[in-house]
C-alpha cells in the first residue's frame, strides 16, 4: 500500500483533486477518530439530501451525540447546499469536517458557502516519486503517468483506463458538473490544449485551431486550472535589463492523460518528445512536492524576447532560490547552460541547476548538474524553506 504524502490537518478542511488521484482511498485510511462518512456518489444518499438538506444536519447531530467527532462528505461539489448545514454544525458543535471533491470551481460558481475560513484547503495529486519509492520507474511515468488506478495493470489495460478517463471525465463529466456548456467546443479545445503542454500559450492560435472565440479558450484554460487538471506556469517578468516574454505556459497534471489526449500511448516514446515529457513530469513533481510540504512557494519560467529561456524558477518565501533546466539525457555540456547563463547575468545570487539522467552529480561551470532523483531530494529540502537550500 502506498503511503500518501498529504497530511491531514487537525481541523476541518477541504481536499480537492482530479478524479482517480486517490482521495476516497486516502480518506478511508485516515485514523482521525470516530468518523461518519457521507458519499454523495451514492444515489440514495444524494437524493435524500437533495430533497431535504436539513436531513443531513439531523443525522449528523445524532452521530455527534453518539460520539462521532469527524464527518467526511465525499464529492461535496455535487450538493453545495449541504455546506450551509456544515457551517451551522461547525458553529454549534465541536465536530470537524473533511469535505472532498474534484474541484471548488462549481462551488464558487454557484456562490456556495465556503465556510468563511473555518476549513483549510488541501489538494490531492497523482502519485509522487517519494510516495512510490522503489516502485517508481521513470520511463513508465513519462509515458503512462502516475494515476493510482494504473499501478499493477498490464499496458493494454492502462491504455483503456486512460482513454476512458479522457473520454468520460475530461470531456463529459466536466460538462455534467456545469463547468462548460459547449461539449463539442470543449472537446476540440482539450485536444489542442494537450498539444500545447510545456509551450508558451498563444490563446489566439488555440482559438483559431479549435474554431472558438478567444475569450472562450481563456475560460476553458481557467476551467482546467480550477479543476487541478492543468498547472499554469507564469512568466517571470522582473528583470532590470531584458525585455521578457509575459505569456504563461501550461502543463497538464499527468503525463498519461497528456499522452492519451495526443494519442501517444502506443509504442515507444519518440526521443524528441521524451524531452518534453521529462520536463513536464518534473515540473509536476516540483508543484506536488512543494504543495504537500506546505511551502510558501511560487513557480515561474523565464524567457527573453530573443529566445533565452529557463524552464523553471522556484520562489520560496518571496525569494528566488533556484533556476532549473531539464535535459532528458545523461550527457550535458556548457551549451546546455545558455539559458541559465543569460538568467544568471541578471540574478547571480540564485542557485542554478541542470537536471538530467546523469548517474551522479557534478559541477559544470556555475551550475550544479543533478541526476533527476537528487533533484527530487532537493525539492524536499526546498519545501522546508530557503535556509535549507544546499
Amino acid at each position: 500500500m502506498v503511503k500518501r504524502e498529504l497530511t491531514a490537518p487537525e481541523r476541518s478542511f477541504f481536499v480537492f483533486g482530479p478524479r482517480q488521484t486517490g482521495k476516497s482511498t486516502w480518506l478511508s485510511q485516515l485514523s482521525a477518530g470516530p468518523t461518519w462518512t457521507v458519499n454523495l456518489l451514492q444515489n440514495e444518499i444524494y437524493y435524500r439530501y437533495l430533497r431535504d438538506p436539513s436531513q443531513f444536519r439531523r443525522e449528523a447531530l445524532e452521530k455527534i451525540t453518539s460520539g462521532t467527532n469527524w464527518i467526511i462528505v465525499d464529492e461535496v461539489q455535487k450538493l453545495p447546499a449541504l455546506l450551509d448545514e456544515v457551517h451551522g454544525l461547525l458553529e454549534s458543535t465541536s465536530v470537524k469536517f473533511i469535505l472532498s471533491g474534484s474541484s471548488a470551481r462549481k462551488l464558487k460558481r454557484v456562490r456556495a458557502n465556503l465556510l468563511g475560513g473555518r476549513a483549510l484547503l488541501r489538494a490531492m495529486h497523482p502519485f509522487t516519486v517519494l510516495e512510490l519509492g522503489q516502485q517508481f520507474d521513470l520511463e513508465t511515468a513519462l509515458q503512462w503517468g502516475t494515476l493510482p488506478p494504473l499501478f499493477g495493470l498490464p499496458k493494454g489495460d492502462r491504455k483503456d483506463l486512460l482513454v476512458s478517463y479522457v473520454e468520460l471525465y475530461l470531456r463529459e463529466e466536466i460538462q455534467l458538473e456545469g463547468l462548460v456548456r459547449n461539449l463539442g467546443g470543449f472537446t476540440r479545445f482539450i485536444d489542442f490544449a494537450a498539444s500545447y503542454c510545456g509551450e508558451i500559450l498563444n490563446y489566439s492560435s488555440v482559438a483559431k485551431e479549435a474554431g472558438l472565440p478567444i475569450k472562450t479558450v481563456q475560460s476553458y484554460f481557467e476551467v482546467l486550472e480550477d479543476t487541478l487538471i492543468a498547472l499554469r506556469l507564469p512568466a517571470w517578468t522582473e528583470s532590470p535589463l531584458k525585455r521578457l516574454v509575459s505569456h504563461p505556459k501550461m502543463y497538464l497534471f499527468d503525463n498519461g492523460v497528456t499522452n492519451a489526449l495526443t494519442h501517444r500511448l502506443a509504442g515507444a516514446l519518440d526521443p524528441g518528445l521524451r524531452g518534453r515529457l521529462f520536463e513536464q513530469f518534473l515540473v509536476q513533481e516540483t508543484f506536488r512536492r512543494l504543495d504537500y510540504g506546505r511551502a510558501d512557494s511560487a513557480l515561474w519560467y523565464w524567457r527573453t524576447n530573443n529566445g533565452a529561456e529557463v524552464d523553471l524558477l522556484i520562489e520560496i518565501g518571496a525569494k528566488l532560490v533556484a533556476a532549473v533546466e531539464f535535459r532528458s539525457r545523461p550527457a550535458v555540456s556548457g551549451a546546455d547552460l545558455s539559458g541559465l547563463r543569460s538568467f544568471r547575468a541578471d540574478h547571480p545570487e540564485v542557485s542554478c541547476y541542470l537536471v538530467c539522467t546523469a548517474p551522479e552529480r557534478f559541477q559544470l561551470e556555475f551550475a550544479k548538474v543533478l541526476p533527476w532523483r537528487e533533484y527530487v531530494e532537493l525539492l524536499v529540502q526546498l519545501s522546508e524553506g530557503p535556509a535549507s537550500n544546499p
